[in-house]
């Protein structure tokens, strides 16, 4: 029997999966696209298979995919996040094909990915919901019931792309006129996006605390939580920093919005992990926002405070074991920061910065340090995909110890070529409202301060770029 799996992604989370199949004894198999013929993750994993020219094309095929899966042998496809990951047409190809793959079964992705049927589903098990419409209909008529809708309920409102995600296909609605001015602007986004126009109304929860609960259910019944997340930082409804456990939650509270994102995962016959989403109030009341059907790209907070590795956990359900653990066994502890360091200038709304290389890498390390990522000195960032770099990960005991060695891992921290958000951070980090625990989903546009920052000026990133220099001179110097 083959002991092969397949990697169905890239950059970080592409490395990080093959760690897992590796340390279970698996062989890993990566496919690539050409900007990504120079990427870690093809080089680490036991086999590589190119797929196309891209970008990104290929890797959102699922002929490709499930070809490359045939090729090389492989008994599964891990998806990872992003591309594929929440496509059910990926997972029913799967299973078709015979092969398994690592997350819950098509029809659960279609119907959670259905974010009215998703809350149609909900809705029956009870679940808190902020109120909302079914699918609007095409044309004048849609309008008219979004009209409708919003003077029962006021607003603000957010209208949203029925088969959206990952913080895309979202806008906020303030009044009649900006409703009349976005419905269709909407609806051919969202097609554009996601094959799909279909939109439908939520009444907009006013600067809320985004908080998220990791579940993991096997294929016998068994769903456990693994605890919450604080993920409001947050740019144009993408997250940048995310927080374990979540903040200021007593732990009443706490408890049942664990329980309820457990019910809610049962109400979806969810197996294998998956994220269930809350907003959270000012009062202290939470509704249900959406589950994400996929590993998030933030599990590493919840892996650093409950010791388990949920990859490992993913491989290990969706090949038919059962979960070893139940909730009893499960013990948090401490706190944990994830920030995504990215190619990106803050200064400039976040512009990528693709295309540069990357001339010094000097990554912090030491206790409770934990680093995704797969870039490395002299690697040119390619322009055709995310500017995800690395993922910072830090634990301490307290929350106060996290933020200490999450402030001098940013000061150690040296990337230079590219800019990245590295200097925002540490702004952030030096802010006393994030250092209170402080934050909501407004919390960047009422701390623009924090874009007021220097580039790298500290001694040590001054030394790292001459360094850099006389290596680089001395290398040519020798090479002619």
């Amino acid at each position: 029997m083959s002991t092969k799996i397949l990697v169905a992604n890239r950059g970080e989370i592409a490395i990080r999966i093959i760690r897992a199949i590796q340390e279970l004894n698996y062989e890993a198999v990566a496919i690539y696209e050409s900007p990504d013929h120079e990427s870690r993750h093809i080089r680490i994993a036991n086999e590589a298979v190119w797929i196309g020219d891209g970008p990104c094309k290929d890797y959102l095929s699922i002929e490709k995919v499930i070809r490359a899966a045939k090729r090389s042998g492989a008994i599964a496809i891990h998806p990872g996040y992003g591309f594929l990951a929440e496509n059910p047409l990926l997972a029913k190809a799967c299973e078709d094909a015979g092969l398994i793959f690592i997350g819950p079964n098509s029809d659960v992705i279609a119907k959670l990915g259905n974010k009215v049927t998703a809350r149609k589903i909900m809705a029956e098990a009870g679940i808190p919901m902020v109120p909302g419409t079914e699918n609007l209909s095409a044309g004048d008529e849609g309008l008219r019931e979004a009209a409708a809708f919003a003077r029962q309920y006021g607003y603000p409102l957010m209208l949203k792309a029925t088969a959206g995600g990952g913080g895309r296909g979202i806008r906020r609605i303030n009044n009649e006129k900006e409703l009349q001015e976005q419905y269709q602007i909407a609806r051919k986004e969202a097609l554009a996006a996601f094959n799909d126009d279909s939109v439908y109304l939520e009444k907009l929860v006013v600067n809320p605390k985004h908080v998220e609960v990791q579940i993991i259910a096997d294929n016998n019944g068994k769903t456990v939580h693994l605890g919450t997340r604080d993920c409001s930082i947050q740019r144009r409804n993408q997250k940048l920093v995310e927080i374990a456990p979540a903040f200021h939650l007593s732990p009443q509270l706490e408890e049942e919005i664990c329980q309820t994102a457990v019910k809610a995962a049962k109400a979806a016959n969810y197996t294998n992990a998956g994220t269930v989403e809350f907003l959270l109030d000012s009062s202290q009341n939470y509704y249900f926002m959406e589950i994400n059907t996929r590993l998030q790209v933030e599990h590493t907070v919840t892996e650093m405070i409950a010791g388990i590795d949920i990859v490992r956990t993913q491989i290990k359900v969706a090949l038919g074991r059962e979960l070893l653990f139940g909730q009893k066994d499960i013990s948090l502890r401490g706190h944990a920061i994830e920030m995504r360091i990215n190619a990106e200038d803050p200064k400039n709304n976040f512009m990528p910065e693709g295309g540069k290389t990357i001339s010094v890498y000097q990554s912090p390390g030491g206790y409770g340090v934990r680093l995704d990522g797969f870039c490395y000195q002299g690697f040119t960032i390619p322009e055709e995909y995310d500017s995800l770099l690395v993922k910072l990960t830090v634990f301490g005991w307290t929350w106060n110890e996290t933020v200490d060695r999450l402030r001098r891992c940013l000061t150690n921290f040296v990337i230079t070529g590219p800019k990245t958000t590295i200097p925002f951070y540490m702004n952030l980090v030096k802010d006393k409202d994030f250092q209170n625990g402080n934050f909501d989903t407004s919390y960047l546009d009422t701390h623009q301060h924090l874009f007021e920052y220097e580039e790298y000026t500290s001694e040590v990133n001054k030394l790292a770029r001459l360094i850099a220099e006389i290596h680089h001179k001395g290398r040519n110097t020798y090479a002619s």
